[in-house]
């Protein structure tokens, strides 16, 4: 049976930062961020050339050890055979190992643009199929559903573990606000220190607020600051990234809806167009504080620059 024909042309996939998590919705809340990475993809004749620039370029494998190539050859396979050669070019804006989705990020962008560069490859593998390989790649869910789809999304797995998600529309008025260190957090670190039970009651609590957050992110956003309560994880990490703890209980002793980002430990604190400055300017000397847009439609395939 012969193997799957390519595209000549190159292809161009933009995919943004997430937050997952976002206080009480471990590994099932997500949302899309308007700071974006890039990927130029073109079949070459043979061999594979990786060029990297921005994030990571000084420290990422520019081999078959590189993310994005890992998931364009799991993603090839399963569209029927790997092309002669690849050449992949990395525009990359997402801070590695700070808790905004940089892996889930190259792991989309790489699905989609084998996708994108196979001939029928959109029939082969529907957006539900490249979800599900997206979370097979990454363990979970939350921020590849977010990356994928844009907006705010809820994600779980079945019985079965494919993964599912729904995208809802955050409010207008909700005002990113991220504060990156210097300093990575591994996210298998991060995980390591979560128990392998929590208190009935806390369970409980973390229930109620995450209910809560789904009315306040979209609807009510005076809301978020009871809505970002956490119990289930939070706390048990601080330890990996005391002064991102540190400066979460700083912010919510004045109101602000602040959270870990994801793994950590970037804090995210959710303000509005009133307050985003004022959130802004409470960064020490040891943080870099973006205001950031809502991403609202995911990943895309977009033209080459010209």
């Amino acid at each position: 049976m012969p193997g799957p024909a390519f595209r000549a042309a190159a292809t161009r996939v933009r995919t943004p930062a997430t937050s997952a998590n976002l206080g009480p919705g471990y590994d099932s809340f997500g949302l899309a961020l308007g700071l974006y990475d890039d990927v130029v993809v073109r079949v070459a004749e043979s061999g594979l050339h990786v060029d990297i620039a921005g994030e990571g370029a000084d420290s990422l494998a520019r081999d078959e050890r590189h993310l994005v190539v890992r998931a364009m050859r799991t993603t090839f396979d399963r569209l029927g055979g790997q092309p002669r050669g690849l050449e992949v070019v990395c525009a990359n804006r997402i801070p590695h190992g700070r808790g905004l989705g940089s892996s889930s990020a190259a792991i989309c962008a790489g699905i989609v643009a084998a996708r994108a560069v196979t001939v029928g490859g959109a029939e082969q593998l529907d957006d539900a199929a490249v979800l599900a390989l997206a979370s097979e790649i990454e363990g979970h869910p939350d921020n590849v559903a977010a990356c994928l789809l844009g907006g705010f999304t809820i994600a779980w797995t079945d019985g079965d573990h494919d993964a599912h998600a729904v995208a809802l529309t955050p409010s207008a008025l909700v005002v990113p606000v991220v504060f990156v260190p210097s300093t990575p957090v591994l996210t298998e670190v991060a995980r390591g220190l979560l128990p392998a039970t929590v208190p009935h009651a806390d369970a409980a609590a973390n229930v109620g607020r995450a209910a809560l957050f789904v009315e306040a992110l979209t609807r009510r956003p005076e809301l978020l600051f009871p809505a970002t309560e956490d119990r289930l994880h939070q706390d048990y990490r601080s330890p990996a990234m005391p002064q991102s703890a540190a400066l979460v209980a700083e912010l919510r002793a004045q109101g602000v809806a602040a959270v870990i980002s994801g793994a950590g430990p970037t804090v995210l604190a959710l303000a509005d167009a009133a307050t985003a400055d004022k959130v802004t300017a409470l960064a020490g000397p040891d943080w870099a504080a973006h205001q950031l847009e809502l991403d609202h439609d995911g990943v895309a395939v977009l033209p080459l620059a010209t």
